[in-house]
């Protein structure tokens, strides 16, 4: 019989893969960034909501609480819109590749957050990961701001991990994760509005991105993430992190597959990828064996 711990580990790397394949979806999917992120959060929130009235969840919060997980959404919601938009002008390889870094961004992020002592050996393997960014830096120049892009959304994905870790030891997932992505509708649509951006083109949907939408929206938002919520409570945020770490590899496979010619990347490329891998997960060993004794 496998352990609470076990299951999570394994219910989490069947939402990696999930993951992997979101980043396929949105490079088949033909909207720009910003409506894309805004109508996967809409979506997404309907399908919860849903959820929640079936199971008959209750979702009261206080105010305090409600508003902290409204501000955590914009993180996740600036992840996502960074993340998609590093997609667009690169492609899914170079944009996975730099989001496996999220691991190295959680090894400083979480001793300032839980005021814990930094641990230089996760430094160290940093500095070797800013080797391999450094070689896909130099032989995919023309993508620095697929790049770019991508390094801050490991960084938002990182910092939301760990703000998330708390929330999970207190609150239900299902109602976090209704929550936070109320919290991206919301100030999404501020700066829409604001930016006169609803118009008639804005929801105009093809069929395509509408069925696109629609699995990237259930399957790979509102189921992915309440289940991603919910093994946190049995899993630390660098373990959560570092099993992230797969979803590159997973991705960059599918997306050879599916994509083809449009994902041949150089072999530079493919080292410098592998290095950033190698690294995260022999820091993830290594912690955890330390932990262990």
């Amino acid at each position: 019989m496998l352990s609470d711990n076990s299951k999570s580990y394994l219910h989490l790397h069947l939402i990696v893969f999930i993951w992997g394949f979101t980043a396929i979806l949105g490079r088949l999917i033909s909207l720009e960034s910003l409506p894309l992120v805004w109508f996967r959060m809409l979506f997404a929130v309907f399908f919860i909501f849903m959820y929640i009235k079936i199971k008959k969840i209750p979702i009261t919060v206080s105010k305090k609480v409600g508003i902290k997980l409204l501000f955590a959404g914009l993180i996740i919601a600036l992840h996502w819109l960074t993340f998609f938009r590093a997609i667009k002008v690169s492609n899914v390889s170079i944009t996975l590749a730099c989001l496996s870094t999220g691991a190295f961004f959680t090894s400083l992020i979480e001793p300032i957050f839980f005021n814990k002592k930094l641990v230089w050996l996760e430094v160290f393997f940093g500095i070797i990961v800013v080797l391999g960014l450094s070689i896909i830096f130099n032989v995919e120049g023309k993508y620095v701001e697929g790049i770019c892009l991508a390094l801050i959304s490991a960084f938002l994905s990182a910092s939301f991990a760990v703000i998330n870790s708390k929330f999970v030891k207190t609150y239900e997932p299902t109602l976090i994760s209704f929550y936070e992505l109320s919290g991206g509708v919301l100030f999404f649509s501020i700066f829409l509005l604001f930016s006169n951006s609803f118009n008639t083109d804005f929801f105009q949907l093809t069929t395509n991105d509408f069925i696109y939408l629609m699995i990237l929206s259930s399957v790979c938002t509102a189921y992915a993430f309440i289940a991603s919520t919910s093994v946190m409570k049995f899993l630390s945020p660098y373990t959560v992190m570092l099993t992230i770490n797969m979803e590159p590899i997973y991705g960059i496979v599918l997306a050879v597959i599916i994509l083809k010619d449009k994902e041949q990347m150089s072999t530079g490329f493919y080292i410098g990828a592998l290095i950033i891998l190698i690294t995260v997960i022999t820091n993830g060993i290594l912690k955890s064996r330390s932990k262990a004794t």
